[in-house]
């Protein structure tokens, strides 16, 4: 008995057992890259090393192109997802500029002093203070209640989807009232 396990192939003792019992033991094995061609005979040519990037560029070439966002509805978390991380990148983006600014102003003779942007920002007109302060507030507002609703989904509540588009519209609503209020009421 030892004799007769011992003369047997490794191959039979992996297969699954259905496999065997059908009588179908071998393996089916195919070379991955093929010579691109016309003929039938030719496409079972095994490619050489050198070949193999070309053919799956090829191959890539005659797959079919992912939905990806095109099938889907566009929903007000995608908005608000893509608006938060933008204006993060606008409110960091425009603190280390003005602070390289203010550093780098004493070199160049800018005027960046405090007294110089006051007398400056009090010489526009009151409907141009209200745009500026507005195009300053608006980010700032959605971002920080934006975070703050990002902090409360952290916390595991306010996670279903009606939840989450509640609480999309309720940041919107307070980013418009607090930007205003920043804007014009101060």
């Amino acid at each position: 008995m030892r004799r007769l396990l011992a003369q047997q192939t490794l191959l039979p003792r992996l297969a699954a057992p259905s496999t065997i019992a059908a009588g179908r033991s071998q393996l089916q094995s195919r070379t991955v890259a093929f010579q691109p061609s016309t003929t039938p005979a030719d496409q079972t040519t095994p490619a050489k090393p050198s070949d193999a990037y070309s053919i799956l560029a090829a191959q890539r070439l005659n797959r079919p192109i992912s939905p990806h966002l095109a099938i889907y509805r566009p929903q007000l978390t995608w908005y608000l997802s893509g608006l938060n991380r933008i204006t993060g990148s606008v409110l960091s983006g425009s603190f280390y500029i003005f602070g390289a600014a203010y550093l780098a102003s004493p070199l160049f003779g800018w005027h960046l002093e405090s007294a110089a942007m006051a007398e400056w920002f009090g010489g526009l007109g009151g409907v141009t203070k209200g745009v500026v302060k507005f195009g300053f507030a608006l980010p700032f507002a959605f971002h920080t209640w934006n975070g703050m609703r990002h902090l409360v989904w952290d916390s595991g509540r306010e996670l279903s989807n009606r939840q989450v588009v509640v609480t999309g519209w309720t940041v919107l609503g307070l980013t418009a009232v607090t930007s205003g209020i920043l804007a014009f009421a101060m």
